[in-house]
């Protein structure tokens, strides 16, 4: 049986509550100081529980495709929003650090990366013809659950503590994704995908995608984007503050510039990739990222230079790990899209870890940013060149898939 528009925008809306639930783990930075206070551990050492996080997301994007195959859909995000919720829950009884990496990093950050990819790769199945805005509404709806737990958790760690508020953060984002997965319903896309000039798309498996030079160009441009998005978030408020020569309330403003340009990027640029090719708003992207970074270099900084660069990264950042999932789903279909995306992925994962690290070697903010400059525009030539696979010198245009809406697996 066919599922109506009107179904069909009922899995929108239940993709967005699981997805705002699954967003609430970028409030992590709140709990890094009152963490410190009340048990004495080291600032650092409590923010690495947050790159556990990340790296535990992007590892558990390997294994969701899996999973999905074996328990199906709606079962799997319920039973993600279970273990995520009991994850954090438990967190409110943790006395040790290595108790918090686990609870806190590992078990949080998997069951949170299963949930995402399998709701976000389901809903670009139920509407192939318009995958770039799909993708937008559904990272979009990530974003703003961080952007509106920053207040709610916030709120928690001040008025009943920061091991309370984990409890209660625990039970809202359970109740969220769990009611979220009951107005999801599982897509199925078998065979090619046909895009509007009747070419068909193959639907690779991941041995096969992985066969393909293009799997691992578009790791690199992957890589390259979240990088330095996930490099500036970090350290916003520090860039700030010594580079711009803002006081720490100033710099602290930039933190929630980051969060609204973020989701505004994702949701804009990904409806904009629909209508003048995914690749060339990741090139075009990718460009402005590295004229930013270069500019917080090499230009004397004010007010208003600052906050423009970093909206400018944030923004770009915001809509390319949104194109990206429509732009696996182009070059290697629709059928095993969570396993084909879960290993391009890691880019994200490895860019969560890099930034800091190649800060730490390089010695400082300046080179870093140098390096990212150069990296973007290596990718941007890499956009601008890269066709899919098997495609003999035709261009890379956005997909325009007619009547393709996938039936409900039973």
């Amino acid at each position: 049986m066919k599922t109506s528009l009107k179904n069909r925008w009922l899995i929108v809306l239940g993709t967005i509550i699981v997805q705002m639930g699954l967003g609430t783990i970028y409030t992590w930075s709140l709990f890094n100081q009152p963490l410190k206070e009340k048990f004495g551990w080291d600032l650092s050492t409590v923010a690495i529980t947050f790159s556990i996080t990340s790296f535990s997301l992007a590892f558990a994007t390997l294994f969701a495709g899996k999973l999905q195959d074996k328990w199906g859909l709606r079962r799997l995000i319920a039973c993600a929003g279970i273990v995520l919720g009991a994850g954090l829950m438990l967190s409110s009884q943790i006395s040790s650090l290595w108790m918090l990496f686990i609870l806190a990093g590992f078990v949080v950050g998997f069951a949170d990366g299963t949930a995402y990819i399998t709701t976000l790769s389901n809903l670009i199945k139920w509407f192939p013809e318009r995958k770039g805005l799909i993708s937008g509404i559904s990272v979009g709806a990530y974003g703003t659950g961080s952007l509106l737990f920053k207040y709610i958790n916030a709120s928690l760690i001040q008025s009943v503590g920061v091991s309370q508020a984990f409890l209660y953060w625990g039970i809202i984002v359970t109740v969220l994704v769990v009611a979220g997965s009951f107005l999801i319903r599982e897509a199925s896309a078998g065979g090619s995908t046909e895009s509007g000039n009747d070419m068909k798309i193959k639907d690779y498996t991941v041995k096969e995608m992985l066969k393909t030079k293009q799997a691992y160009l578009l790791f690199i441009i992957f890589f390259t984007a979240c990088m330095s998005g996930l490099y500036l978030i970090s350290i916003v408020k520090d860039i700030g503050v010594s580079m711009a020569g803002l006081s720490v309330a100033a710099a602290s403003n930039a933190v929630a510039l980051v969060a609204i340009f973020n989701t505004a990027g994702r949701i804009i640029l990904g409806a904009l990739s629909d209508k003048v090719g995914r690749l060339k708003v990741v090139a075009g992207a990718l460009l402005v990222t590295g004229i930013a970074v270069t500019i917080l270099s090499f230009v004397k900084l004010n007010f208003g230079l600052f906050f423009a660069c970093v909206a400018a990264i944030a923004f770009c950042f915001g809509g390319n790990i949104t194109v990206f999932p429509a732009i696996v789903a182009d070059f290697f279909g629709l059928k095993n899209q969570s396993k084909n995306y879960g290993i391009v992925y890691q880019g994200f994962g490895l860019g969560a870890l890099s930034g800091s690290f190649i800060a730490s070697a390089l010695g400082g903010f300046v080179p870093t940013f140098t390096l990212i400059a150069v990296l973007s525009i290596i990718s941007v030539l890499i956009a601008m060149i890269i066709k899919t696979p098997g495609s003999k010198g035709i261009k890379n245009e956005p997909r325009k898939v007619h009547n393709m809406r996938p039936d409900p697996v039973k």
